[in-house]
């Protein structure tokens, strides 16, 4: 690197999501200079089935980087990588796709699941890994292959992580990193490698397996073909990068022992980083490593959080003033409730659950409702129901001995102040909103600004980087104390109506 070239270095972060791509240019302050993203379509070819066209990640990728190319003030001296986890897409030896990549919503694998515990053993499972068997993870969709389309598996050279795709299409290099590896259900969670007790049990050959390198490790260089298609330079370094919660985690500056995320999108995750590999016996909290070089996460996840909210949105309705955002309607007509809402009480479930239950059949009810409740009561049910769910999930971490101290708050659920106040209160736990929420494509920047040597390592990057936005939301113990009933109702709720169903 050339003198002052840190000083003044950009670096970019590129995500490979769900509903699309984005990426960012980001330079040594923080700052982001430039950001483009892309959409693409979800496949659906059947119920439960969620498929991607990597060709569409691809196109959105070479999309985006012109622009950024064309934005840059100078040539960026690094990239990095992240995505939606756990997606398992299939190469053949020339490096195409062989077929539509199966995502981590896709729930076809439940036969191949309980195939995998019974060779392994669901403890021994958990034990490697950190993690039960579940359909959402990769090493499912590789047996599922194997049974349904024969042809399809003969074909295969490599299987790869949605962003490692992009890498090797990139770089022409395979290689992850232990964050989203750890999302495949084949890796040795102490070891920060592939497992090879379980890729001999499931009979899946090394060789398909990328090279694992920690998040901020050099893995290759922009090949001349993918300079030409995208206006970087040549030879640009690309480091390995984080799966998307964890470079989240890296971008909102969780990356000390203790320190933790709360995150309100769709769905809600409680994430609190730990500096050795720690495993929930029951298999109710996902174990990762992080994208923090030797260190770990345990993640709860709650499906419907900020998806309960526009449920009720649309089905239930907001009483919106002129020009008024809807879910700020619905938290001001939830104010007009007491905390604990007169007994009523909502259970988030309208899509399953995972943490703590690992139901996908579980499901959503309002329990406790009388003639004296009205809508107020409702909306501020759901509000403290998604509350309850996180303060689930942040208790079995706690109760594995983890230290939990603050809470980083990001995504659209935690800028209204109740709800915000609620779940404070509800965690126990001050909530620190950020200056700046960019997303993986962020933290994925961050790492690229280490491997580049911008910053010393990613403690340093997060330090430099991240800032918060005001003081931190302190947990109010009057609310808490007055929303504890109706909590300790929602905790004996759900097996009631497990039982209930049969």
């Amino acid at each position: 690197m050339a003198p002052g070239q840190a000083a003044d270095g950009l670096t970019i972060g590129l995500d490979i999501g769900t509903s699309g791509a984005k990426g960012l240019l980001v330079d040594p302050t923080g700052s982001v200079v430039a950001e483009a993203g892309v959409e693409y379509p979800l496949l659906t070819p059947r119920p439960g089935w969620t498929e991607q066209d990597p060709e569409a990640w691809w196109q959105a990728t070479l999309t985006i980087l012109r622009r950024l190319a064309e934005t840059a003030p100078r040539p960026p001296l690094a990239l990095g990588l992240t995505g939606q986890m756990h997606g398992a897409t299939f190469v053949d030896a020339d490096g195409a796709a062989i077929r539509p990549a199966l995502l981590w919503n896709d729930q076809r694998t439940g036969a191949e699941c309980d195939r995998i515990t019974d060779l392994l053993g669901a403890a021994r499972l958990r034990a490697i890994t950190g993690n039960p068997a579940l359909t959402g993870f990769q090493a499912p969709k590789i047996l599922w292959l194997r049974a349904h389309e024969p042809e399809a598996y003969a074909r295969i050279a490599r299987v790869l992580l949605p962003k490692d795709f992009i890498r090797h299409r990139l770089t022409g290099v395979a290689a992850t990193d232990p964050s989203d590896a750890a999302g495949t259900l084949l890796l040795d969670l102490a070891a920060r490698d592939w497992a090879p007790e379980i890729l001999d049990a499931l009979a899946i050959p090394r060789d398909w397996l990328p090279r694992v390198c920690e998040g901020p490790e050099i893995t290759g260089r922009l090949s001349g073909a993918a300079a030409a298609a995208t206006g970087l330079p040549e030879g640009l370094p690309v480091v390995a990068g984080g799966g998307d919660n964890a470079a989240a985690a890296v971008g909102s500056g969780v990356v000390r022992e203790g320190r933790g995320l709360v995150s309100i999108g769709t769905s809600g995750v409680v994430f609190v980083h730990t500096d050795r590999p720690t495993v929930d016996p029951s298999g109710a909290l996902h174990a990762f490593c992080h994208a923090v070089p030797g260190g770990y996460h345990l993640m709860g996840v709650v499906l419907s959080a900020g998806g309960a909210l526009r449920w009720y949105r649309d089905v239930i309705g907001a009483d919106t003033a002129d020009g008024e955002d809807p879910y700020d309607a619905i938290q001001r007509t939830a104010a007009a409730a007491p905390a604990g809402c007169d007994g009523a009480v909502f259970l988030p479930y309208l899509a399953g659950e995972r943490t703590p239950h690992m139901d996908p059949d579980a499901r959503a009810a309002w329990v406790g409702l009388t003639l004296a409740h009205g809508r107020a009561h409702m909306a501020r049910a759901v509000l403290e129901g998604v509350a309850f769910a996180l303060r689930q999930s942040l208790e079995r971490i706690a109760a594995l001995g983890i230290p939990v101290d603050g809470l980083n708050a990001v995504g659209g659920g935690v800028r209204g102040d109740l709800w915000r106040a609620i779940i404070a209160a509800a965690l126990d736990q001050p909530l620190q909103r950020l200056s700046a929420e960019q997303g993986p494509a962020y933290g994925a920047a961050l790492l690229a600004a280490v491997g580049a040597g911008v910053h010393a390592d990613v403690v340093a990057a997060a330090d430099a980087c991240v800032r918060p936005a005001g003081p931190a939301e302190r947990p109010d113990t009057a609310l808490r104390a007055a929303m504890d009933p109706a909590y300790r109702a929602f905790a004996r709720l759900y097996p009631a109506l497990r039982a209930a169903r049969g």
